[in-house]
C-alpha cells in the first residue's frame, strides 16, 4: 500500500526511518545498536561510571529540587536513577536497551537502592496508547523529569514527540533537568542545520545545542528557566560526573493559577 500516510504517528515514524538506527534511541529497530554500545562495559565512555551528573546533586543540595516522584528519561546504566532514589524520589527510569536496563538493575541491587526500570520507547510509554500498568505507570503527573543524554540523541522533528511529553507528564509547578552535547566543543556532537540532518541521514552522534537555541525550544512548552550554564569539569576521583562539553539546564512548568 503506497499511500498509507494518515496520521501524525505516520509521519513521524517515516522520518525516523530516513536516520541510521542509532539516531531513533526509541525504536526497535535501534535496541539491538544501544545493546551493542552498552554490550562491553569496560570501553572508555565518560557516562558509564557510576556516579550522578554534578548538576543533578547540586540542585538537591540547594533544594531546587525536592522529592517527589520523578521519571528518568534515557537512564542508561541508572547512575542518576538510582541518585534520584537515594535522595528520596519515587523514581521510573526508561530505556530502550535491555542491557542498559539489565545494568541498571544490577546497580540497584548491588546498592540496595528502589526504582522502577522500564524497558521501552519513552514516547509510547508515556502516551496512553499502550494498555496494561506499564503504560499507566508512566502516565505521570511527575513532579520532576529528568534527562542527561537522550534528548541530544533525538532528530529534530521528535523535538515535538518530547515536548508534547513533557506537556503530559510533568505536574504544573514540577521541574525538568537536561543534560546535552553544548556546541562550540570542537566535534562532540553534530553544529549542522536541522535541514542538512536529513540530507545526511545521520546526527553525527548526537546534536549539539547553543543556549539560545535551548531556551527557544523549551519556552514553547511554557517552561521557565532556573539555570542554564556549562556542566563543571569534575576529577577522576570525584564523587559526581561532570564535563564542560555538555550544557546543564533546569526548567520549571507554570504552576496552576
Amino acid at each position: 500500500m503506497h499511500r498509507n500516510m494518515r496520521t501524525t504517528h505516520d509521519v513521524m515514524t517515516l522520518l525516523d526511518d530516513l536516520f541510521a538506527p542509532e539516531a531513533h534511541r526509541w525504536t526497535a529497530d535501534s535496541a539491538s545498536w544501544w545493546d551493542d554500545f552498552y554490550g562491553d562495559r569496560s570501553k572508555p565512555v565518560p557516562f558509564f561510571v557510576d556516579k550522578p551528573d554534578e548538576s543533578l546533586v547540586s540542585y538537591a543540595d540547594r533544594e531546587l529540587i525536592t522529592p517527589g516522584r520523578a521519571l528518568d528519561l534515557g537512564c542508561g546504566p541508572g547512575r542518576n536513577t538510582l541518585a534520584l532514589a537515594s535522595l528520596g524520589f519515587d523514581v521510573d527510569a526508561i530505556d530502550l536497551s535491555p542491557a542498559a536496563i539489565a545494568w541498571a538493575e544490577e546497580r540497584a541491587q548491588v546498592s540496595g537502592i528502589e526504582a522502577r526500570f522500564h524497558c521501552g520507547d519513552a514516547f509510547v510509554l508515556t502516551s496512553g496508547e499502550v494498555g496494561g500498568a506499564g503504560g499507566a505507570e508512566l502516565a505521570g503527573p511527575y513532579d520532576l523529569i529528568h534527562d542527561s543524554g537522550c534528548f541530544h540523541h533525538l532528530p529534530p522533528h521528535r523535538r515535538i514527540s518530547y515536548l508534547a511529553l513533557l506537556d503530559r507528564c510533568l505536574r504544573p509547578g514540577g521541574h525538568f533537568a537536561l543534560t546535552c552535547f553544548a556546541a562550540g566543543e570542537g566535534g562532540m556532537g553534530s553544529e549542522l542545520p536541522d535541514a542538512e540532518l536529513y540530507r545526511q541521514g545521520s546526527l553525527g552522534g548526537g546534536l549539539a545545542y547553543t543556549s539560545e537555541e535551548l531556551r527557544d525550544i523549551f519556552s514553547v512548552s511554557g517552561l521557565t528557566e532556573i539555570e542554564l550554564r556549562r556542566m563543571r569539569d569534575e576529577a577522576p576521583g570525584s564523587p559526581v560526573f561532570g564535563e564542560s562539553f555538555l550544557w546543564t539546564a533546569l526548567f520549571r512548568k507554570a504552576p496552576r493559577p
